[in-house]
C-alpha cells in the first residue's frame, strides 16, 4: 500500500489538474451507526440499495459514478467505481455468493455499520458545484478516478484509526461499542464509499461510509 505521503500527493497533482479539491476533516460514530441484519432477505435489500440496482435503481443518478465499492478477486476485497448498472449487478452477485458462504445465522451476527465522513472545502469552491437533483439541492463534486480512490483511502484510514482510539459515543450499546473497535468483527462482508449522496448540514459536508460486518459472538 502507498504511504499517506504519496497518496497526497497524488491529491496535490489530480486538483491541479481540476480535480474539486475536496478532503476528509473526520468521521463520526452515532445513534444511527449499527443496524442489526435480521434476515438473508434483508441484507440482499441493503446491498441493493447501496448498490442502486433493483428496487432502488430509481436512485442511481449522474453521480454514481463517484461511488465506491468492495468487490472480490478471488478472496482478495478490491474497491472501484463503476460505469454500468451491470457492473453493479456483478458485484451484488458476487457479494451474494461470498455471504452465502460464510453461513451467518442471521441472530445478531450481522450489522450494517453507517460511519458518517466529514469533508472540507474552500468556500469559495463550494458554490460552482451545486445543483439541483429530482428537485432536491445537492452537490456534484468533479473528481478524477485518482483523486476518489485516494479520498476513499483516507476515509477508510480514519476508520482503522478510530478502533484504535478511545472513543465515546453517545447512544451506543455495549455490543456496537466493540464494533467501532471491531472487536469480534470476523469479516466485511461488504464496503462502500456513496458519494452520489452528499449532504450538506450547516457549513459541514458530509456523506456516509457503509460497511456490512459478520460478527463472532
Amino acid at each position: 500500500m502507498e504511504s499517506m505521503r504519496d497518496i497526497n500527493r497524488v491529491m496535490e497533482r489530480e486538483i491541479a489538474k481540476g480535480s474539486c479539491p475536496l478532503k476528509l476533516d473526520h468521521i463520526e460514530f452515532g445513534d444511527y451507526s449499527y443496524q442489526e441484519i435480521t434476515s438473508k432477505e434483508k441484507l440482499l435489500e441493503v446491498l441493493s440499495y447501496l448498490l442502486r440496482i433493483g428496487d432502488f435503481k430509481q436512485y442511481a443518478g449522474k453521480t454514481i459514478l463517484n461511488n465506491v465499492y468492495m468487490d472480490l478477486r478471488g478472496k482478495k476485497p478490491v474497491f472501484k467505481r463503476t460505469k454500468t448498472a451491470m457492473e453493479r449487478n456483478n458485484i451484488f452477485a458476487t457479494i451474494r455468493r461470498y455471504a452465502k458462504k460464510l453461513k451467518p445465522q442471521y441472530n445478531g451476527d450481522v450489522y450494517l455499520e453507517t460511519v458518517r465522513c466529514y469533508f472540507d472545502i474552500p468556500q469559495e469552491n463550494l458554490e460552482k458545484y451545486r445543483y439541483t437533483y429530482q428537485g432536491n439541492e445537492t452537490y456534484a463534486f468533479l473528481m478524477s478516478d485518482k483523486y476518489i480512490m485516494a479520498l476513499y483511502t483516507h476515509c477508510l484510514v480514519a476508520r482503522k484509526e478510530a478502533a484504535m482510539q478511545d472513543m465515546q459515543v453517545e447512544g451506543l450499546k455495549e455490543k456496537e461499542y466493540g464494533m467501532v473497535k471491531l472487536k469480534n468483527v470476523g469479516e466485511v462482508l461488504f464496503q462502500a464509499l456513496l458519494l452520489d449522496n452528499v449532504k450538506v448540514d450547516g457549513n459541514k459536508i458530509y456523506t456516509e461510509l457503509y460497511a456490512i460486518y459478520h460478527y463472532i459472538k
